[in-house]
Formats: structure tokens, C-alpha cells, sequence
């Protein structure tokens, strides 16, 4: 096999004579950019993407800002080898990996990294082969000529396959009139990876208070300046109408729009309302895009070919030709937090591209972060109350179900109380919900005879029951082995007991007392992955199934019209652990899950099974009196300087060993300067202490709001002991795991 890195790119030519030196950033973790010589006759400047080799490889890199390579001698260097024929990546989006890398202390060609990671679409789309119209009459006309005939006459040029599925024939009518000469084949501009959206496609139906909302965000876009809006509304009141509106005056300014979700591989019904109103849908970019469709998306995001995209949070690094708002639905998602090599928040660092690029930024939730509404609250982000559901929907009655005093059968988890209601629903003709944040059958598997635990040989983690599957498994790394008959302590059959409930064996429970119903199941480890998942939901919305048993993927902003019961399984799950936002997060995770019920005008209800039935989450929740969870939830922050009243970072020190880890993290900690207003808290082993067979202590960081938190971090790790063998050091500003 051939090893020339050059296959990649093609055959590298001899380099011509050298001529000056340039800055190229390259998608390694490298502090700085590196120079390079530029040959004669290449034109480059900041932001021509380019080739250069970096050790025996070849790389795509960026030429960057800062000069000339600090005079070096171009003949001392090695030459940039290519330029690639692709829009100049701009000044603002440079401006704005510059900005993420020194905010969250990540080397800049990692940020880089992730606005190039389509490299096929540097280099301009090949033009398509098509036909032509050239006139004549066929040797004999049938019917399918005809059809062939009469749409040619309209729009001469065709690819072959879309004037085929346009007449309605098979390509081997195409090919016959080809060669008889009524075509000639001719090359095309490749077609657009969705249609344009036309913002006058459907003029919007708004109500009161939904009209006015659509007025403020309408006048942001107008002043073509920097703001952040804020629409706080509740489930249903008609949020994403509003901002269709914001969307659609961008688009008559000519501009671009970048909308991201927490899921939008799984929210086809979101681009269905999106082309209703635009008659188009918008481009997507997720994970589970093809390579060629990612390939088009890039391209023609950076030409302005696609002038709206709707994805996942990566989606905020495409390098837009003119990007003119972006909006960000369900703001307070914690899938907006990216924890793998460069640490951000895509909903913060949406704020600061809006800010380099002097446009309005659109904030939407029905149950905002408390950073959010300190920020509404303190004027920095103006504030749009949508408090009623659109149209005659109304909000579900909810109820909280005591769990000490409506308790199961025997080795069961729903209630009296909720099974009656269960069975009310569905005997009604409604569809019902169960929630319960926990994949698979049981979170942990033992022995009752020797007591031995299944556990992770590569985690500090119990190894979960997939019931479906016959598999215990490790949901921190992936680890999975077959459900044994025996005890691999012991050797006892038939001895091994399930503890406590996931949604498989909530569903096992529902088939025993509701044995006609039509259940399904919704978790993000389903067979089938995503495509089985938007089937699934589609299924739901068409009314096919009367019980649906779901985590938290059921509360990213689906619609089903006849889900008029939700019932929360175990709603004290997400109190019990140390997160300083247990508290909010289950607030607004169980608000959107209950949500999901009467959306349509039909009469609905939400009952709540816990064990604590006075927590001021519950009240709030039961009593809809989201202000005074608010306010609670802000007061204690503000006393106990945390964010967004204080600071944040969390240091992870992970390791094969156990000594080197809590060795180094112990240096790390030792060389900590002593600045005023910043305390380091460790190191302590994490709460899981073992991922991937790598031993974990974390220090945290804690700091007053003022307090200069990266300058701190640097002089630590600048004067703490450096990465030596399997040691590896990460940091996480602002957190949003203590995992």
C-alpha cells in the first residue's frame, strides 16, 4: 500500500521560488499559528484556506492574522503547497475562534478545527451532466414522450432523473428522446441541497400576545445591530411562530440564518412547520448527515447558496457568507454543552458570534437558565413574556402523587392513582405518557444469594440491564456483555435480581395492566437508532399508540395532538446528587415533559409520583408559579456567589494509575497562585472516578464574577508540574457536569 500522504490531495507540484512568510493555523493543538513560505505567483491572504505539509502529512490549515511570520526567511521555511478555491474564511468568524479559544483555554487550531471539518468542500462542486431542450419532433409520440415533451418546452435544462420523476416516465424515455436528438446533454450548476425559503409563503397566523412578541423581534432585525432577546413562554403559547417572524424579516434583508436545536436529528416536525411557513425546509447539520450532504451544506453555507440552517450545536462554527440572526431554541438545554476536546456552550458562544458580528441573537425556552433570566432581569437581554398557550389549548391540570401514601403493588412502580388515570385515557381514546429519565430495564443487576454487584471493568459505574438487547451495559463508555444465567461469584442460577425501574421495565409493568394497549418505547439507545426514532414519533403524532414510555428525548418540543395524561415516574431523580443545578434542571425537565400534554385544546393532566412531595420544585411546578422558583432558585446563587453571580472551572486530571493522577492534580494544586476572590476546592477523586479505564480527580475553581478566571488558570498550569506520560489535563470553564 501506498503511504504518500499526497494521494490525498493529488500529486504536490515543485514549489516555485519563495517570496514572503504567513501565519497558517492548523487544526492541531498547537498554541499559535505556524509560518509558512508563500510561493511565487500564489495569491493568499487572512482567511485563504489552504494546504501545507506539517511533518510528513499534509493538512489543511488557514492563513491567518498577524503579520508577515515575524520576518523570518521564507527560503528557511516550507512552502504552502495549495490554495484552495473557496471563499475566504471571514474576519468575524476568525475574530470568533480567536475569541473561543482564549475564553475557554483551548488551543485555537482545535476551534479551527471545527469550522473546517468538511475538507471535500473546499474545492467547488463538480457540475452536474443534463439535457437540454433542443426542439424536433420524436419518431413516434407516445404518451410518455408527451408528458417528456410538454415539460421540456417549460424549463429546457434537466438533469436526466428530475425531468424523468417531473414526467412522471422511467430515464429509458429520457435516454430514446436522447438519441433521436431532442436533447443534447449539456453541464449544470449543481442544484442547491434545499430550495430557498420564501419568507411571504404563508402569511403568519398570531394572536395577541404572540403578535406583539413577533413586533419586538421584528424591530431587533431591523436595527441590523447586536441584542440578545430573550422569549420566555410557556409550552405551547406559540414561541416558534414568533420567531418564524424574526426569521422571515432576515430573509428580506437578504441575509442568512442559522437556527440550533438540542436534537434536530429527532425533530422532523420542526422542519414540517418550517417549510409550511417558508415552502421550504431549512438545511440540516447534525452527526447523522451523509458525508456528501455535509459536504454540500458547508459549501454552500460559506457561498450563501443556503440561506437558513437548523442544527445541532457544531452547527455555530459553519462559516456563513452573511449571517444575520441566530436563534436558539430551547436555550437551556444541557445538550448545548460540548464536553469533548474544546469545552463550550453553544448558547453562550451563539451571544458572543452575535456581538462579533454586530446582529440580533433570539434566546427561546419555556423554562429559561437562571443566567438567562438574570441577564432578562438585569437588562443586558430584553425579555418577551408569551404566559398564555396559543389558540384554546390550555395548560394540563397537574397533581402530585405522594409515593408514602399511594404506594405500588409489590415489585411494582406506578401507582393506584396513576394506573386509574392511565386507564381513563386510554379508554377515552388519548394517549398517555410515562417519564422516567433512565434508559434500559434496571439500573443495577445483583446476586441474592453472595450479594455480588455488576459493575464496569473500565468504570466506577454499575453496569445498566437491557432487557430488549440481553445485555447488561456500561453507559459511560459502552461496555457490554450478555446477560449471564448464573452469578459469576457464586455460580447460583436463576439468583440474579433487577434494582429499581428504567423505561424497559416500566413497559414490562404497563403490558402486565394494560395488556391491549398499543405501547411504544422512546430512549436514545432504541435499535434502529435515530431514523427508528423519528418513525417512532411520527407514529405517536399520527395517534398509533396509546401509551408512550419515554426519557427525557420525549421533552425536546414534540407535538402530540392527542396526549392529553402525563405522568412523571419518578420525579425526585434528578434531586439526588450534588449538582448545584439539580434543582433548575429538574424544574425545567420535568415543566417540558409536562408540557407535552393538552397542546391542542383537549383537556389534559400531569400527575407527579415522588417521595417528596414538599420540595419547593414540586410546589412550583404544581402551583405554576414559575417566579417564585425563579427567585428562590437566584437568591441562593447570588449568596453563594455562584454562576452567574460567580465564577466557575473545573480541572479533571485523568490517568492509567490512580497514583499518577491524584500526584499530579496535588501539583496542580500546590502551584495555584494566591489571588483574592479565587479559591481552588481539591482535589478529590470525581464522583466517577473510573471512564475508560482512566483514573479521574477533579479540582474546582471558584471565583467572585469579576474575577479573571483564565489569566488565573494559565499561571497555574504554567507553574504546576507538566503532562508527563499518561497524565492528561482538562479544563471546563463555566461546567455544567461534576461528574
Amino acid at each position: 500500500m501506498n503511504n504518500d500522504s499526497s494521494d490525498l490531495f493529488g500529486a504536490l507540484p515543485v514549489a516555485p521560488p519563495l517570496t514572503r512568510t504567513v501565519p497558517v493555523l492548523v487544526p492541531m493543538p498547537a498554541p499559535r499559528p505556524y509560518s509558512y513560505a508563500v510561493p511565487e505567483g500564489m495569491a493568499v491572504e487572512p482567511g485563504s484556506i489552504v494546504q501545507v505539509p506539517l511533518g510528513p502529512r499534509q493538512v489543511v490549515g488557514v492563513v491567518w492574522d498577524g503579520g508577515d511570520g515575524n520576518g523570518v526567511d521564507p527560503k528557511k521555511l516550507r512552502p504552502i503547497t495549495r490554495v484552495f478555491d473557496c471563499p475566504l474564511l471571514a474576519k468575524e468568524m476568525r475574530d470568533f475562534i480567536d475569541w473561543v479559544a482564549t475564553y475557554t483555554l483551548s488551543p485555537p487550531g482545535h476551534v479551527a478545527r471545527m469550522a473546517l471539518r468538511v475538507p471535500a468542500a473546499f474545492d467547488p462542486e463538480p457540475m452536474v451532466e443534463g439535457l437540454r431542450f433542443i426542439g424536433g419532433a420524436p419518431e413516434r409520440l407516445t404518451p410518455a414522450r408527451s408528458r417528456v415533451m410538454e415539460m421540456a418546452v417549460g424549463a429546457p435544462s434537466w438533469t436526466r432523473t428530475g425531468l424523468a420523476h417531473a414526467a412522471g416516465v422511467s430515464t429509458s424515455v429520457i435516454d430514446g428522446l436522447v438519441t433521436q436528438g431532442i436533447f443534447e446533454t449539456v453541464f449544470l450548476t449543481p442544484p442547491p441541497v434545499v430550495a430557498k425559503p420564501d419568507p411571504d409563503f404563508v402569511a403568519a397566523r398570531l394572536e395577541g400576545p404572540q403578535k406583539q412578541a413577533a413586533v419586538e423581534v421584528i424591530d431587533e432585525v431591523r436595527k441590523g445591530a447586536f441584542s440578545v432577546s430573550l422569549i420566555d413562554g410557556i409550552t405551547g403559547s406559540g414561541k416558534t411562530e414568533v420567531y418564524f417572524e424574526a426569521i422571515a424579516e432576515t430573509l428580506r434583508q437578504g441575509r442568512q440564518v442559522l437556527i440550533l436545536l438540542p436534537e434536530i436529528a429527532l425533530t422532523a416536525s420542526f422542519l414540517e412547520r418550517f417549510q409550511q411557513r417558508f415552502g421550504a425546509k431549512p438545511a440540516e447539520w447534525h452527526s447523522e448527515l451523509a458525508p456528501r450532504t455535509r459536504e454540500k451544506v458547508w459549501r454552500q453555507s460559506v457561498t450563501g447558496d443556503v440561506r437558513v440552517v437548523a442544527g445541532a450545536r457544531s452547527a455555530l462554527f459553519l462559516p456563513f457568507e452573511d449571517l444575520g440572526l441566530i436563534i436558539v431554541d430551547e436555550e437551556h438545554d444541557p445538550a448545548y454543552k460540548q464536553e469533548d476536546r474544546v469545552f463550550y456552550n453553544a448558547r453562550d458562544m451563539a451571544v458572543v458570534r452575535a456581538r462579533i458580528g454586530d446582529f440580533p441573537v433570539v434566546l427561546v425556552s419555556a423554562t429559561p437558565s437562571v443566567e438567562s433570566q438574570v441577564n432578562g432581569q438585569s437588562g443586558r437581554y430584553s425579555t418577551i413574556h408569551l404566559p398564555t398557550r396559543f389558540g384554546d389549548a390550555a395548560l394540563p391540570d397537574l397533581h402530585l402523587v405522594d409515593m408514602r401514601r399511594h404506594a405500588p403493588e409489590r415489585g411494582g412502580f406506578l401507582s393506584p392513582v396513576l394506573l386509574r388515570a392511565v386507564g381513563k385515557t386510554v379508554a377515552d381514546g388519548h394517549q398517555a405518557l410515562l417519564f422516567l429519565n433512565r434508559r434500559g430495564y434496571a439500573p443495577l443487576t445483583l446476586c441474592r444469594v453472595c450479594g455480588h454487584r455488576f459493575q464496569c471493568p473500565q468504570c466506577s459505574s454499575w453496569l445498566v440491564e437491557h432487557r430488549f438487547r440481553q445485555q447488561l451495559q456500561c453507559h459511560q463508555c459502552g461496555y457490554a456483555e450478555r446477560t449471564p444465567e448464573a452469578c459469576p461469584e457464586c455460580g447460583t442460577f436463576d439468583h440474579l435480581v433487577a434494582c429499581g425501574p428504567g423505561v424497559e421495565r416500566i413497559a414490562e409493568e404497563v403490558e402486565k395492566h394494560f395488556p391491549d394497549a398499543r405501547t411504544i418505547v422512546l430512549s436514545s439507545d432504541i435499535l434502529g437508532g435515530v431514523k427508528r426514532l423519528r418513525i417512532e414519533l411520527d407514529a405517536i403524532a399520527n395517534g398509533e399508540a396509546d401509551i408512550v414510555i419515554g426519557t427525557q428525548l420525549v421533552a425536546k418540543g414534540h407535538n402530540f395532538p392527542l396526549m392529553t395524561l402525563v405522568g412523571i415516574v419518578d420525579a425526585d431523580i434528578g434531586l439526588a446528587n450534588g449538582d448545584p443545578r439539580a434543582a433548575e434542571r429538574t424544574f425545567q425537565l420535568l415543566s417540558q415533559v409536562t408540557g407535552r400534554a393538552g397542546r391542542t385544546g383537549l383537556k389534559s393532566h400531569g400527575l407527579l409520583q415522588t417521595y417528596q412531595p414538599q420540595h419547593p420544585v414540586m410546589q412550583a411546578i404544581v402551583s405554576g408559579d414559575s417566579a417564585a422558583f425563579y427567585d428562590r432558585e437566584i437568591s441562593e446563587r447570588e449568596r453563594a456567589f455562584l454562576p452567574p453571580f460567580g465564577r466557575l472551572a473545573s480541572i479533571i486530571v485523568s490517568a492509567e494509575t490512580r497514583q499518577d493522577a491524584e500526584t499530579h492534580a496535588r501539583g496542580l494544586r500546590n502551584a495555584a497562585p494566591a489571588v483574592s476572590g479565587i479559591a481552588v476546592l481539591g482535589p478529590a477523586e470525581a464522583p466517577l472516578a473510573l471512564v475508560r479505564g482512566r483514573h479521574r480527580f477533579r479540582l474546582l475553581v471558584h471565583g467572585r464574577r469579576n474575577s479573571d478566571m483564565q489569566g488565573f488558570l494559565r499561571t497555574l498550569l504554567a507553574q504546576g508540574p507538566k503532562e508527563r506520560g499518561s497524565v492528561h489535563v482538562q479544563l471546563d470553564i463555566d461546567p455544567q457536569s461534576f461528574l
